[in-house]
């Protein structure tokens, strides 16, 4: 599967405009009359910039909460060997107490000093017992400072933990939202496609707003987030010789990109194809797309690499949603040429 998403992560606006999108009602859901025929295919392509939005956020909020367990997870493991370490520190302070107190029998300092065999004696091991107090004294209190600083750790990472769980149930919901709408849009764009294949007329460009695409090659795949299916040349029940293109398996309503430069030389709607698109580039090679479920530019209209010239669908001989794209040296069937190495030899791995 390849993907080029080029939206980047601004959360807190994003997570603000979605809830304004999920909000928004679809042209499924206006009233008839309203100019549905043509702004259902608009509401689609919003509606799967929206979701595809959506879930990229979602995806990268999941991750980012993933990132803060772990390091709560970590600071309370760091804590718990923190503590057990004071334990010890705090019983070798026992001991040494212990020790002193038995190695003077029980004896109070005062009377330590009057059965000493000499001053020098008492104040040697006084001043010893004293710096080995001190040290682990001073063990302890360092200890308990890692140890105060690492609960300030875990307690931050575990409210940034919850608070992204919490963002990540609404952004959730808002995907949820967008969904559903764009299945519903989706299978009112397929019913009109439909309708246009059984009267054998299509129904026009419906104009799409075009994204800032930022191409830098001259040649791009013909859908941006796809997985590959049927190939070139396969061979099955399906048809009755050899295909003649590769599928991409795609939802209905999937914007479909101008691999190139080039004009629209056909805009059909009927037969095995369903509706279809055939564009002449340069060199004198042709691409098709077939099977969509709405055109967005006219015949003889030139177009550049990324544009968006219709969407996707499941029209005429389809098994499912999916686009069928074609590399030709003519515009007609039967001079297909293999479109994967045809879009290699021009920069496009697929």
């Amino acid at each position: 599967m390849r993907s080029y998403r080029r939206y980047r992560l601004l959360v807190p606006a994003l997570l603000c405009a979605l809830a304004a999108l999920a909000a928004r009602p679809t042209a499924a859901d206006k009233e008839p009359g309203g100019g549905g025929d043509t702004g259902i295919s608009a509401e689609v392509a919003r509606l799967y910039e929206d979701a595809a939005v959506a879930t990229q956020l979602y995806e990268a909020g999941r991750k980012e909460a993933d990132v803060q367990r772990a390091k709560a997870q970590r600071a309370e493991a760091l804590l718990d060997t923190q503590r057990r370490h004071i334990a010890g520190l705090n019983e070798d302070l026992g001991r040494i107490a212990r020790a002193q107190y038995r190695g003077s029998g029980g004896l109070p300092v005062a009377v330590q000093m009057l059965l000493a065999d000499s001053p020098d004696d008492l104040m040697r091991g006084q001043h010893a017992f004293s710096q080995t107090n001190l040290a682990v004294n001073n063990a302890i209190s360092k200890s308990r400072r890692a140890e105060a600083r690492l609960t300030a750790d875990e307690a931050r990472a575990a409210a940034e933990w919850q608070a992204l769980e919490k963002r990540n149930v609404q952004l959730a919901e808002l995907k949820s939202g967008i969904e559903q709408k764009l299945e519903a849009a989706r299978s009112q764009l397929q019913g009109q496609a439909d309708a246009s294949v059984a009267a054998g007329a299509c129904r026009g460009a419906v104009r799409l707003d075009q994204p800032e695409s930022g191409f830098t090659s001259a040649w791009v795949a013909p859908v941006e987030t796809y997985e590959l299916s049927a190939s070139y040349g396969s061979g099955g029940a399906r048809w009755s010789s050899r295909h003649t293109g590769q599928d991409f398996a795609v939802p209905i309503g999937t914007p479909v990109r101008s691999v190139g430069t080039g004009r629209v030389v056909r805009v059909s709607c009927g037969g095995p194809f369903g509706i279809e698109i055939v564009l002449k580039h340069a060199g004198g090679y042709y691409t098709q797309y077939a099977h969509l479920a709405s055109v967005a530019v006219d015949q003889g209209e030139e177009v550049g690499p990324g544009q968006w010239i219709g969407q996707s669908g499941t029209t005429g001989n389809s098994t499912g949603p999916h686009l069928h794209f074609e590399t030709r040296v003519t515009p007609e069937m039967g001079s297909a040429v293999n479109p994967v190495s045809w879009l290699e030899e021009r920069g496009v791995s697929l």
